[in-house]
């Protein structure tokens, strides 16, 4: 009938069973007696364990974007260039109170110690780029590594790279209507920013002579 056993091996298996389950109940509570007189909380104490601390090797943490940043006087640097024309320098005047007329960004283009510094110098009136700079601490001072003053220019961090903006004008072109422009992206290597292939872009002139993009062909 089912429900009942013979004195075979499934019943001394089982006893075994029995025995070995005591035997850990037990074991479990008197490491719990331990941890309790010794004040402690078990495992919970350390946390989990790390891989690092595991193989006995601590990784060294990377610059944080506080570290990398160093706040700079575009003006003051502008000023003291000796790379910067005396053209753009002339032109750099406080447009109203001492507001000058620059625009700076900050970001890794060289993998230098701290990130690099783009400043664009643009008149007063139009915003027209006069010229576009860039700045690499070295030796703890900021050194000019790049410069264009092709004006119209405006340049830019765009995803690590370093990309300039020329406007061109044809002829009979107002200021405020350039037919285009020629975007190149530079990228630093072997301590000097190589210029990569260029993007032509043409405007096509709206009723009102505003300039907008060309659609793609």
């Amino acid at each position: 009938m089912r429900g009942l056993t013979g004195a075979g091996p499934d019943r001394a298996l089982g006893s075994t069973q029995a025995v070995i389950a005591v035997g850990a109940a037990l074991a479990a509570l008197a490491l719990f007696v331990v941890a309790c007189g010794s004040g402690g909380t078990g495992a919970r104490d350390e946390g989990p364990a790390h891989a690092s601390a595991v193989a006995g090797a601590v990784a060294s943490p990377s610059p944080s974007p506080a570290e990398r940043y160093r706040r700079v006087d575009p003006v003051a640097l502008i000023k003291s260039d000796p790379e910067v024309s005396g053209a753009v320098k002339r032109e750099l005047k406080p447009c109203n109170g001492d507001e000058y007329p620059v625009d700076v960004s900050y970001g890794n283009l060289t993998d230098g110690p701290v990130d690099d510094v783009v400043v664009n110098v643009l008149t007063c009136a139009d915003a027209v780029g006069l010229g576009s700079y860039v700045y690499r601490k070295d030796d703890g001072s900021f050194r000019n590594v790049f410069k264009s003053e092709e004006s119209p220019v405006y340049a830019e961090i765009d995803q690590g790279v370093l990309s300039v903006t020329r406007q061109f004008y044809e002829k009979g072109d107002p200021i405020s209507s350039p037919s285009g422009e020629i975007v190149t992206p530079y990228r630093w290597a072997e301590g000097r920013f190589a210029p990569g292939k260029s993007t032509r872009r043409e405007y096509s002139k709206s009723a009102g002579g505003v300039p907008t993009p060309a659609p793609d062909s």
